[in-house]
């Protein structure tokens, strides 16, 4: 029990490496104290007993900004929220559980061996916590070395990829500790190899004179944070004031011509679409009144809802999209959500949920429909662009259609459900996807982060968190493909694989 309670603290304490408090230094020092901890188990119980607290203790911490979520609607009590946080990391913990249950059973108690197959492992669970029941990849661990100025590692690594190397790093901390001078040596300097290697490797399509293409590159675009909370932006009659200051500060002067125009999710409450036969005219003269910002040669990209009908009367099914508007409002393309937020645009097992009282945070009785996925949006004049609506950021390997692949990502997102600590960590993620796939990525929030990010994962201009603002750029360049953008999650699966691989014949052959 004493183990137990040592590892939820540390595994708490680690929390706080992770954005906005940014203490990256306290994740490989909470992991070198997990090792040990882990070394000094008893059993294979025990050493799962360890990585669940651990992974309880980081989750229930990381994760309050879930809590502020239920304080804006009105469906369930706002205590229930966290509730909520501790049922999701009671989840959430078996992850990490899964690790240190692996490392403790194949290492056969030697150091060195422990150290590869935890830093496998962990790697794997994470992997496995971003797929399975849909995922939940937030907050990986290898996110804490976004202001490290190692984020390179990710472009051939992967961010499953960084976690084993993060752990790599925590183990050689321990072993040092440990007086284990040679293994320690050893990962100090298989560490050391790799960070000269792998730059070199990272570089390589560019040395063979794979340079990257980009129409849009140089493109002027406006990105729009008007500062609309979440208590306000569903309110009755709210809709029309929350278009006159998208509006407004679209036309604000400043900036180049001619642009697109990036507004966030769920920019536009009253439906852009809408089939059902006495409301299309309604989503028609929407569409016209938010466009009236779109000069010649210009468009608006919105997030917006879409409502699907059958037969024109009932209400078939709706979509969290992005919808690109011309001049006059007419609709030139639109990309639906794919990857949806469960409890917060469908509710799971809705008949046996809603009967003990239980809703979807976002308003409405309807469940969003899921699109098809990662697509490529080419528009006349402005080339390719990707769109990943918000959540859909944080898969790792999922946000691009690699066949069209684009020349920069636009990632509308609604942060203003997740208080102080929900968007800096969303903007975190969205700075590894960027610096993984070589591919700048474009976020435009209500309520804030608004960033534009560069190819490397570098923050261009942002707008802080609560702040009503605009943000005038050009689209910075992308680069050749990165080994992660030609391969995936091939390459940190088969280093976590081999990582597990060499740990469980180290042990053995010392038995």
């Amino acid at each position: 029990m004493k183990h137990f309670l040592i590892a939820l603290v540390i595994g708490a304490a680690s929390a706080f490496a992770f954005a906005p408090v940014g203490l990256w230094p306290l994740m490989p020092l909470a992991l070198a104290a997990l090792c040990e901890l882990v070394w000094r188990s008893k059993s294979l119980k025990h050493a799962l007993a360890l990585g669940w607290g651990f992974g309880f203790g980081q989750f229930v911490i990381a994760l309050n900004w879930i809590a502020t979520a239920f304080t804006f609607q009105a469906n369930m009590p706002a205590w229930f929220g966290w509730v909520a946080v501790v049922l999701v990391s009671l989840y959430l913990a078996v992850y990490p559980a899964l690790a240190t249950g692996l490392a403790w059973r194949f290492s056969e108690k030697r150091p060195f061996a422990l150290v590869l197959t935890l830093a496998g492992a962990w790697a794997i669970a994470e992997w496995l916590r971003g797929t399975i029941f849909t995922g939940f990849p937030w907050n990986p661990v290898g996110v804490t070395l976004v202001p490290t100025g190692l984020l390179f590692l990710s472009q051939v690594l992967g961010t499953y990829g960084l976690s084993a190397f993060v752990m790599l790093v925590s183990g050689a901390l321990w072993l040092g500790w440990q007086r284990q001078r040679k293994p320690a040596l050893g990962v100090a300097l298989g560490l050391l190899g790799s960070a000269i290697v792998l730059p070199f490797v990272a570089a390589l399509p560019l040395l063979l004179g794979a340079t990257g293409t980009s129409a849009a590159a140089g493109k002027f675009v406006r990105v729009v944070q008007p500062n609309i909370g979440q208590e306000d932006k569903w309110r009755p009659g709210f809709a029309e004031e929350s278009d006159r200051r998208l509006v407004a500060q679209s036309l604000k002067s400043g900036g180049q011509h001619p642009r697109l125009l990036l507004w966030p999710e769920a920019a536009v409450t009253n439906p852009l679409h809408d089939e059902l036969i006495v409301d299309r005219a309604y989503a028609e003269v929407e569409r016209q009144n938010v466009s009236a910002t779109v000069g010649p040669g210009e468009y608006l990209l919105t997030g917006g809802i879409g409502i699907y009908s059958k037969d024109g009367r009932a209400i078939s099914g709706a979509t969290n999209s992005v919808f690109v508007l011309g001049q006059g409002g007419r609709i030139v393309d639109r990309f639906d959500k794919a990857h949806l937020t469960p409890y917060g645009e469908y509710l799971p097992m809705r008949p046996l949920l809603s009967a003990i009282g239980l809703s979807r945070l976002a308003p409405g009785d309807v469940d969003f429909t899921p699109g098809p996925g990662p697509r490529t949006l080419e528009l006349p004049g402005w080339g390719k662009i990707g769109l990943q609506i918000c959540y859909e950021i944080i898969f790792s390997g999922e946000v691009v259609d690699r066949r069209h692949r684009p020349d920069f990502i636009f990632n509308p997102s609604n942060d203003a459900w997740f208080g102080r600590w929900g968007p800096p960590q969303h903007l975190a993620q969205a700075r590894l996807r960027a610096a993984e796939e070589g591919i700048p990525i474009i976020r435009s929030t209500p309520t804030g982060i608004s960033a534009v990010i560069d190819s490397n994962g570098g923050i261009v201009k942002s707008l802080p968190w609560r702040t009503a603002g605009v943000i005038d750029t050009r689209v910075p360049h992308s680069i050749a493909p990165t080994p992660f953008a030609r391969l995936g999650n091939i390459i940190p699966l088969l280093l976590a694989f081999l990582l597990v691989a060499s740990g469980i014949v180290l042990g053995r052959a010392r038995r």
